[in-house]
């Protein structure tokens, strides 16, 4: 079933009723077919004015969303011959962070992303996304192979932040992530990394120091949670709202500040509503950078991304 967003609440009261007149219709003789073409018509016309003035606050219920498409879809979806890779070969396995070798567009390519995870229990096996330091050095161990072998590099993003805990704390959390930043920057393989839903803190930063930096359109990119952030500042997460405004972590405003590349248009209503639409556009953004950035050396490549990210620094303080 269709999960509804607070602001959608009139287009899921018409798509309810549509529902009702499609179940109704049958051998009887009753004819709506123009009853529910004009309901369909005043749904999606609803949800175009919603969606065409969504607020940040709205945004991050967007990104959120439990069935827009996970890393794991995107995977299946786009690489052929896909080979997942465990471990890091230090502690162990960690499920947060997915990645192995595949091909894109019949280029080899390495692939690395955060999964959160569907229904409750794959979203316990996953974490929620959110990683421990063995699932970034995991993605660490996995790009040094493709700069080994000269496989380019996809990363997919969507977590609320790495995992916060003790365990996690005491296996160097911060080391891990501060390792993985400069491991996506030194990489000599193009990197194109990609925030479909939630690119919260240094555990989306970890997968997305790359040469092209690509948003969904109702995705999200933040140092901070809204809540979070409501918390420190306010100490209130009631006021999460306007932490999402003064955040400035859509894609539109990222865009805007030059700390995105590209911004990736969604199917009406967001990507949840028709995710095979959403992965392949996803898959036609890939596919037009991927080409420039591989008739780079490593050495240019390694240059421009280091400038890139350097340049982000200067502007912020001018």
């Amino acid at each position: 079933m269709r999960q509804f967003l607070d602001f959608e609440k009139s287009v899921a009261e018409l798509e309810n009723k549509i529902d009702e007149l499609r179940h109704m219709s049958g051998p009887d003789g009753i004819n709506i077919a123009e009853e529910i073409a004009r309901l369909t018509e005043k749904s999606d016309k609803q949800l175009r004015a919603a969606y065409a003035k969504l607020t940040p606050g709205q945004k991050v219920q967007v990104a959120r969303h439990a069935q827009r498409p996970h890393t794991a879809e995107y995977i299946g979806t786009l690489i052929q011959d896909f080979t997942p890779l465990a471990g890091d070969r230090l502690f162990g396995e960690d499920k947060a962070v997915i990645g192995g070798i595949g091909r894109f567009q019949d280029i080899p390519v390495v692939v690395i992303g955060t999964e959160r995870g569907s229904e409750l229990e794959s979203r316990l096996e996953h974490n929620f996304g959110m990683a421990r330091p063995e699932g970034y050095r995991k993605a660490q161990r996995l790009m040094k192979l493709a700069g080994r072998f000269g496989m380019p590099i996809l990363t997919f993003i969507d977590t609320a932040g790495a995992w916060p805990g003790i365990d996690a704390e005491a296996r160097g959390q911060a080391e891990a992530i501060a390792r993985s930043i400069d491991t996506c920057l030194s990489a000599p393989v193009p990197v194109i990394a990609t925030v479909i839903g939630e690119g919260g803190s240094g555990g989306a930063i970890a997968l997305g120091a790359g040469d092209r930096v690509m948003m969904l359109e109702h995705a999200i990119y933040s140092v901070i949670s809204p809540e979070a952030c409501a918390s420190i500042l306010w100490r209130d997460p009631k006021l999460a709202t306007s932490a999402a405004e003064a955040l400035k972590l859509t894609a539109q405003d990222l865009l805007q500040l030059h700390l995105v590349d590209r911004i990736i248009p969604e199917p009406l209503g967001g990507a949840q509503r028709d995710p095979e639409v959403a992965i392949r556009a996803v898959g036609d953004a890939i596919a037009a950078e991927l080409p420039d950035l591989m008739s780079l050396s490593g050495a240019m490549l390694v240059a421009q991304r280091r400038e890139k990210f350097l340049a982000m620094g200067r502007d912020g303080l001018t």
